[in-house]
């Protein structure tokens, strides 16, 4: 896969943290700030897709429906706030 290389600038307390983290892994800084953005990345989509479902669930009209929306947007809010 390609690569393109940038340049960021974050709090020296952070950068600290950083240093320790790549150290504790053994992966370079790039590996790790490459997997954090993705993990964001996954994150936001999540929040879309719930954001989606959410608003399709507020179109139900029978009490029945409802309820069935209701377990299955509950469900998966678990399953994802799992995942963070």
């Amino acid at each position: 896969m390609p690569q393109v290389k940038t340049a960021i600038s974050i709090p020296e307390a952070l950068f600290e943290q950083v240093e320790r983290l790549v150290e504790d892994l053994d992966i370079s800084r790039s590996r790790l700030f490459a997997l954090a953005v993705e993990e964001l990345v996954k994150r936001h989509e999540s929040l879309k897709m719930l954001e989606a479902i959410n608003a399709a669930n507020a179109e139900s009209r029978s009490e029945s429906e409802q309820k069935h929306r209701r377990r299955m947007r509950n469900k998966h809010r678990a399953l994802v706030e799992g995942q963070w």
